[in-house]
This record gives C-alpha cells, structure tokens and sequence, in this order.
C-alpha cells in the first residue's frame, strides 16, 4: 500500500495497542513502525533500476526479517524509554510485531509482489485483492489518525474511535473480497465461453477504486486482456489478446537483465517495438485508460536497449493523458455498461 495508508492505519492500531499507557506516543511509534519496511527504498541506490525492482518489497519484506525486526525494536523501545516506560517487553513485542505483519498483510493484497519468506524462496505473493492507493480504504484512517493526534479526546472516545476505524477497514477490505470474488467467476464464465483455457489468469482493481477491475489470462503465444465492473448489467467481457513477441528478444543486450525482468513480472509480460527500440511491458500494472481505450499503452514499459530511459520504470504512465474526458469515461465505466 501507499505510505500514507500504512502510517495512517500504523497510527490508529498504536492508539489501540498501547494508547492507554503511550498516550500519544502511541500514534507517533506506531505510524514510524508500520513504515519501517519500506526503508528498502535506500537500498535502490545500491542497484541498478532493474535489480531495484526486486529489491523493493523483497528481503525488508519477508516474515524473517520483520521477526527479528520486532524483537530488536522490542528490545531498543524498552531500553530507550526505560525511566517512563509503562510497557513490558512482552507488551512491545506484540505492539511492533502486529504492525510489521499489517505492512506485510497490506503489500501482499495488491500486484506489486512481496517477497514474504525470503531469503529462502524468490517466489512474490500478490493477491491482487485492493489498488495499492484506495481513497475509501484509507480516509477513515487519515481522519482518525488527525482526530486523535490534534484532538482532545476522553480515553473511552479515543478507544471507539480507533476501534471503530479498524472495524471499518476491516470491513471494506471484505467488500474489495467480495467483489474479486464475483470478477474472478465472471471471468471464468467469459473463457468458457471463448473456449479459452488459459494457463493463467488473475484480476485486479485499476486505479483509486474496487469496482471497476482489470483481467489478464495467459494463452498459448500471448495474452487476453480486459475489463469488467462488478455493476456492469452485462457479464460478458470483451477481451483483446496481445502478442507476448518473445521472438524480439533476439540480439537484445544485457540477457541476465531480461531474465531479472521475466521474473518480476511473474511471466505476466509482453514485448513490443516502440520507437525503434524494444520494451518490455509488465501486465500486471494495467494500462493507461485501457477501459476506455482496449489497445492502450502499458503503466509499466522497460526499455531494453536504452537503460539509460529506466530510472523511473514502475507506473512511471499511470496517469499520463488524463484530464476532464478521461475521468468522465473512468467514472461511467465503474458505473457498468
């Protein structure tokens, strides 16, 4: 998830944890540790933009890792606030712990991949289950999180009010499961009825929502994409296959970088020639405006034979072209046709 979210939502479980005896603290400690994973973003200076990919979401991550992160903050907290300390170790074990896994549970529900048992296997989990910034996830968060930082509140209001948030959170996340839910047999449907068997598929929410959602599924030479609302009046999807082109990759320098690249995307990639040289689209980011126009470009393109264009690879399109008429064709298709 975005980092707004996570130290929002870190802040609120602080309250709820440990707010009765931290104060404000609480909020403050736990929007930082809930954070802490996603300090894997200085290691990308270390590596090349195509390593970076890997390395972010990976090792800082994995459940080992945030284990062993937890009791050494367990440890550092009860000694660095050993004279005004009202927590046992025990305590701040389960304090920092909990936030850690809600980092790692929140990552692994979108399609970035997280690599959670690193360093023992390079395999990414991606349940593609919410977008990786969801204003309707998030706001009641944001809002709590401001209401009890700057606000007044008795104890037993503030205890309701975090409570209360979570509930929601919680709740919302049910929905965003639901309606994968019912994309996911609304898809089945359209491959049986196309006579497709794909090798594989997965579905996932396009940009800021839940309703409107984007589908891939592999073929024997390429892929079939398309969209489906969980309002739309008519199941039928329409799909349009794309080329994986892997005959492109002939003559292409920097091999061990291809293979990086294939990994990351988790086989979900196709080539192309743009501009004279070759890109490299990873599927599972979606496309600019692809529901509204089906043979859009890709979020995510990686030019093979000009490394020096790949500083900003990941989602570097999400938004490119967007204006008045985009958002008005975005809001009509989540409303179905």
């Amino acid at each position: 998830m975005d980092s707004i979210t996570h130290i929002a939502l870190g802040a609120v479980i602080g309250e709820v944890v440990a707010g009765k005896k931290l104060g404000r603290k609480a909020l403050l400690i736990g929007a930082a540790a809930q954070s802490l994973p996603d300090l894997d973003f200085l290691l990308g200076f270390f590596h090349t933009p195509v390593e970076d990919l890997l390395v972010h979401r990976g090792i800082t991550h994995s459940f080992l890792f945030n284990i062993l992160l937890t009791i050494g903050l367990a440890y550092a907290m009860k000694r660095w606030l050993r004279s005004e300390n009202p927590l046992t170790l025990r305590h701040w074990m389960i304090f920092l712990g909990i936030e850690l896994l809600m980092h790692l549970t929140l990552d692994s529900m979108n399609s970035y991949g997280t690599g959670l048992f690193e360093p023992f296997s390079n395999t990414r989990i991606s349940f593609n289950v919410i977008f990786v910034a969801d204003p309707l996830f998030t706001i009641w968060s944001l809002i709590a999180m401001v209401a009890l930082f700057f606000k007044r509140l008795k104890e037993p209001v503030r205890m309701r009010l975090a409570i209360s948030t979570l509930v929601v959170s919680a709740a919302y996340m049910i929905i965003c499961l639901v309606n994968k839910s019912i994309i996911d047999s609304r898809a089945r449907e359209a491959f049986a009825k196309k006579d497709l068997s794909p090798k594989q598929y997965f579905t996932s929410p396009t940009p800021l929502n839940n309703m409107l959602w984007y589908i891939v599924a592999e073929a024997d030479s390429g892929f079939y994409i398309g969209y489906s609302s969980v309002f739309d009046s008519d199941p039928n999807i329409r799909l349009e296959f794309y080329p994986q082109n892997n005959y492109l990759l002939t003559g292409v320098p920097n091999p061990d970088e291809v293979a990086l690249l294939k990994r990351f995307s988790e086989g979900y990639y196709t080539i192309e020639k743009v501009e004279e040289t070759v890109v490299l689209n990873d599927l599972r980011f979606g496309q600019i405006a692809g529901w509204d126009t089906p043979r859009a470009r890709f979020v995510f393109y990686f030019f093979l034979e000009k490394p020096d264009m790949n500083s900003l690879a990941v989602q570097r399109g999400r938004f490119t072209g967007w204006n008045k008429k985009t958002l008005r064709s975005f809001w009509l298709r989540i409303k179905g046709n």
